[in-house]
C-alpha cells in the first residue's frame, strides 16, 4: 500500500523553516526567549526541539497518553522548566490560553482532523499576539494522488480525485487534505496573512529505499528536498505545505 503522505513528521527542510521562522519572531520581540504553542503537539518531538533553542513552550493536545510521553520526553531532554503541557482540543484553545500569549504557534498536521479548520485558525489567532507567528502545516492532496499512482493503487488515486475531502478511501485516517490555493484562504479566513509558503517531503517518499542506502544517496536526496522547498513550479509536488502567516 502507499505510504500515507498526510501523517506529519519534522524533516529538515521543515525544521530549517520552522527556525527561520522563530529566529524572525525574536528579531520581531528584539529578544531571545519567545513563547510558542505547539498545537497538536503530541508527545512533543516538535516542541522539545524548540524548547532546546531556549524558548518557552506549551503544548496543546487532546491525548493524555500523548501528554504523558511528552512530559517523559521532557524530562530525558533536561527542560522540564521550558515545556508544558495542556490537555485540550484546538477549538478550545481560546478557553485553554490567555488571549494575546503566545509569540508564535506551531499548528502542524492539525486542521486535516479537526471538525472545523476555521474555528481552530481563529482560535490560534487569538492565542497569538498582534504580529505574532503562524507555522502551519498540512497535507497536500496532488502528491497523495502521484504516490498512489506510482504505488498501483490506481482506485485509491482516483477516490482521491473524485472525493470532497481528497480522501483516499473511506478509511483514510485524514479527513481532509489541502492544495496550495486552499490552505491559503483557510488561513486568511482565520485571520492571517500568508508571508510564504515552502513545500517538504517532496521527493522523500517516492524515493525507493533501495535508491538512498548510502550517505551520499541521502545527502544528494536531502539537497534535493532543500532547492525544492522554494521552487514554485516545485511546490504542487510536495507531501506538505508549510505556510508561515502572521497575525
Amino acid at each position: 500500500m502507499a505510504k500515507d503522505r498526510g501523517r506529519p513528521r519534522t524533516s529538515t527542510v521543515l525544521w530549517e523553516g520552522v527556525q527561520r521562522l522563530l529566529t524572525e519572531a525574536a528579531a520581531d520581540r528584539g529578544g531571545d526567549e519567545l513563547a510558542v504553542v505547539d498545537l497538536g503537539g503530541g508527545t512533543g518531538g516538535l516542541a522539545v526541539r524548540v524548547a532546546g533553542l531556549g524558548h518557552r513552550v506549551v503544548v496543546v493536545d487532546p491525548s493524555p497518553d500523548a501528554l504523558a510521553a511528552l512530559e517523559r520526553r521532557t524530562v530525558e531532554a533536561g527542560l522540564s522548566d521550558r515545556v508544558r503541557s495542556v490537555q485540550g482540543d484546538a477549538t478550545e484553545l481560546s478557553d485553554l490560553l490567555a488571549p494575546g500569549s503566545a509569540d508564535v504557534l506551531l499548528c502542524h498536521g492539525v486542521l486535516e482532523v479537526v471538525d472545523d479548520p476555521v474555528a481552530a485558525l481563529r482560535a490560534a489567532h487569538d492565542t497569538l499576539r498582534p504580529g505574532g507567528r503562524l507555522s502551519l502545516l498540512v497535507a497536500q492532496w496532488p502528491a497523495s494522488v502521484l504516490s498512489r499512482v506510482l504505488a498501483g493503487q490506481l482506485a485509491q488515486a482516483l477516490h482521491v480525485l473524485s472525493d470532497e475531502g481528497r480522501r483516499w478511501s473511506p478509511h483514510d485516517p485524514l479527513r481532509r487534505r489541502f492544495d496550495r490555493a486552499g490552505a491559503t484562504a483557510l488561513a486568511e479566513q482565520g485571520g492571517f496573512t500568508v508571508t510564504a509558503v515552502e513545500g517538504t517531503r517532496t521527493f522523500s517518499d517516492l524515493v525507493p529505499p533501495a535508491s538512498a542506502e548510502s550517505d551520499d544517496d541521502r545527502a544528494l536526496l536531502q539537497q534535493l528536498e532543500s532547492l525544492a522547498a522554494a521552487e514554485e513550479e516545485l511546490l504542487v509536488l510536495a507531501a506538505q505545505l508549510h505556510l508561515h502567516a502572521t497575525r
